[in-house]
């Protein structure tokens, strides 16, 4: 199916933005992609060889010392101090070389002129430096090529620059004291190694002797370069201004709310836009936008874009332009096979079907039939067990049950992360949200028992006027099994007195190959392909969600992943891994706050004393 689709005209920009959009303009233009990635390793195998020939002694000796002596690297005890320091400056920045960051390009360009500096002072070789020179003339040429700006970035980046940086110059020190055990007076066991290396990063002498001053002086001037590596690499992390986390605005939010109220029929996933822990960029005319998140270089968005679908190809240029300014991996998650064709079309990127998207139609939905005789039975046993459900509008919800129904739900969460990016909103109860519709399940406590009577949630954005969209789905791990599929029916029993028409159920990623390998006369590629889906399925829920909701005869809607390249589909995918939380890579947190964060702000005092 092909939409035709306009691109809407430019209106009149200040001085300002034309100047932005011809610094993307000249960033677009990239004549040589390959050359920051040659860049970059060329740098990285530099700095590896420079610490190999800092760190073992006898590499000189070697036919390898042929190769080190055409690159940067010393064995004086000044230069190999030197030349380690360089060396790990250099593998540092080697990864945001390649991926074209500005202030990466101008380290380098200081670091490989004081390389050759060393050789020609130090050692009066001029080959080596002429290496680094060359290297350093390609970098200045080719400047155009390292652009993008910095990521996004809080100050947990020194710390953990600091325990991985520690790490690996405690591993290095180990190396370098080990290398020269001939030189050591008496025989030192490892832990005075490892004190001498402690005290070496700190500048300091250790308890391990040598017979050869020289030798003692290299290994102190090393230990003292690999510390004052770590202590400056952590101090300008540190120090450096702190980037904000992405966040939603209160204009912004304003502004996508109006385009909601437009065109937000369009995309059942249009309301998550509004998280308030993504960005958002408009068309130039303001009639559309994209929100997204950067997570480990990778610009992700989610869905299609919001607003006039003829207004989509101007927010797609803005948003590629952005994601080429920073040197960012753009991606979409879950978009629609009309935003996958204007995505590939405008942007050119390519497309892959991720699963499907379970729509409900309410006017026709109905518990009668052959095929929907196990949820009849399952709907009418836990009713016989005593649980009701409420169908309401978030709305008409006083404060203090907005509260209970968040606290349940945080209580209810398996993880310490409230999950979710591209089919969650990632909170409860905001006055924003009064459209939202709430289904809860009820069980009063039998005689001699105490505790809520609440035992399960469901929770819906609008989806248009006549439109929902599952965003939550909780429950009590000690109800009885079966309560999803009561709060299911009966939403769907009851949003049609409310206008609501369209549902959209949970997403079932591999939808279409986990039902094709299951058919007879399936081929082996596909039969293998749902065995591993079946396999991961131990660990995410990707048969049970696509069974469980088949049970509603739903309509299935394909949704895709919008990339560059497959070789970025790895990254793309720990990206989105981490986007969703089920990969979190934050620093460890020491106890816990007696309610998670997440679904709602702190109540008011009367509420917390009335709950």
């Amino acid at each position: 199916m092909s939409v035709p689709v306009s691109v809407e005209p430019s209106p009149e920009q200040p001085p300002r933005r034309r100047g932005l959009q011809t610094l993307r303009t000249q960033a677009a233009a990239v004549p040589r992609a390959w050359l920051p990635g040659a860049v970059g390793y060329a740098c990285l195998l530099i700095g590896l060889v420079d610490i190999a020939s800092a760190v073992f002694p006898k590499l000189r000796h070697t036919k390898v010392h042929d190769l080190t002596g055409q690159l940067p690297g010393g064995t004086t005890t000044l230069a190999a101090a030197g030349t380690l320091m360089v060396g790990l400056l250099l593998v540092l920045l080697a990864h945001a070389l390649r991926r074209r960051k500005r202030r990466a390009w101008r380290a380098v360009c200081v670091l490989l002129p004081v390389g050759a500096a060393l050789h020609i002072l130090r050692w009066h070789q001029i080959g080596p430096a002429v290496v680094s020179l060359v290297l350093f003339a390609v970098m200045l040429v080719h400047r155009r090529e390292f652009y993008a700006k910095a990521d996004p970035r809080t100050r947990w980046r020194a710390v953990v620059n600091l325990v991985v940086m520690g790490t690996i110059s405690t591993l290095l020190g180990l190396l370098i004291v080990s290398a020269r055990a001939k030189y050591e007076i008496g025989e030192p066991g490892l832990i005075h190694r490892i004190e001498h290396v402690g005290y070496g990063l700190f500048g300091f002498e250790g308890p391990v002797g040598y017979t050869s001053d020289r030798v003692s002086d290299l290994v102190a001037y090393l230990l003292g370069a690999m510390g004052l590596i770590t202590a400056f690499t952590t101090a300008y992390l540190a120090l450096r201004p702190e980037k904000p986390k992405p966040e939603l605005t209160a204009e912004d939010e304003e502004k996508v709310r109006l385009l909601l109220d437009r065109h937000g029929e369009r995309d059942s996933l249009g309301y998550f836009a509004l998280r308030r822990d993504k960005s958002v960029l408009f068309s130039p005319s303001g009639k559309a936008a994209i929100s997204y998140r950067v997570v480990s270089g990778v610009m992700l968005a989610s869905g299609d874009p919001v607003g006039d679908v003829e207004a989509w190809p101007g927010a797609i240029k803005v948003f590629m332009a952005e994601a080429r300014e920073h040197a960012w991996v753009p991606a979409v998650m879950g978009c629609s096979e009309v935003g996958g064709e204007v995505w590939t079309r405008e942007a050119g990127l390519d497309a892959l079907e991720l699963g499907d998207e379970a729509i409900v139609d309410t006017s026709t939905f109905s518990l009668s039939g052959r095929a929907m005789r196990n949820v009849r039975q399952m709907v009418k046993r836990i009713e016989r067990n005593g649980y009701s459900c409420q169908v309401r509008k978030v709305a008409d919800l006083d404060p203090e049950e907005k509260y209970r129904i968040a606290d349940a739900a945080a209580r209810w969460r398996g993880t310490d992360t409230e999950r979710g990016f591209s089919m969650a909103l990632g909170r409860f109860g905001d006055p924003g949200d009064d459209a939202c519709v709430v289904v809860t399940a009820h069980k009063d406590p039998e005689e001699g028992e105490e505790g809520d009577d609440l035992k399960a949630v469901l929770h819906f954005v609008p989806w248009g006027p006549d439109g929902i969209s599952l965003e939550l789905m909780r429950r009590d791990r000690a109800a009885d099994p079966g309560l999803n599929e009561l709060l299911i029916v009966a939403a769907l029993q009851a949003v049609p007195a409310m206008g609501i028409r369209r549902v959209s159920l949970n997403f079932a990623m591999f939808r279409s190959a986990l039902a094709r390998g299951e058919r007879i006369g399936a081929g082996p590629v596909l039969r293998a392909w749902r065995g591993l889906l079946v396999f991961l399925s131990r660990w995410f829920q990707i048969e049970s969600l696509y069974k469980f909701n088949a049970k509603f005869q739903p309509e299935w809607e394909p949704r895709f992943l919008v990339f560059p390249n497959t070789r970025d589909l790895p990254r793309i995918g720990f990206a989105a891994m981490q986007a969703e939380a089920f990969i979190t890579l934050g620093m460890p947190r020491f106890g816990r706050k007696p309610q998670r964060a997440g679904l709602m702000p702190a109540p008011r005092p009367e509420v917390t004393e009335a709950a």
